[in-house]
């Protein structure tokens, strides 16, 4: 096939765990709130790229998940999946301000 093509078999077949809401949902066609509640904190910030996203809640904390590859989620060694939010432990003594997604990276 042609290039355009198969970017597009890419984007149909989903990244895993890109919407937060466990492993095999790769689409929901309404807003739908995260089945984690991020600690019990309201999430004052997300960003998102095109394979994973990132919550900022009220205490500051940052919670990850999506495509794991690069370490892009901020887990430490794991390059795994992360198909719900999951806390950025080494990020727990820090007050966080701001979260931005990128394609391989995350600030």
């Amino acid at each position: 096939g042609e290039e355009g093509e198969e970017d597009e078999e890419d984007e149909e077949d989903g990244v895993p765990g890109l919407l937060g809401h466990g492993e095999g949902v790769l689409q929901l066609n309404t807003p739908t709130r995260l089945p984690s509640f991020l600690g019990g904190e309201r999430a004052i910030s997300v960003a998102a790229s095109r394979y994973f996203s990132l919550a900022l809640t009220a205490d500051g904390s940052v919670w990850s998940w999506g495509d794991g590859v690069f370490d892009r989620l901020g887990h430490g060694d794991q390059e795994e999946d992360q198909c719900q939010p999951t806390k950025v432990e080494a990020l727990a003594e820090q007050r966080v301000v701001a979260v931005s997604a990128g394609s391989v990276h995350s600030l």
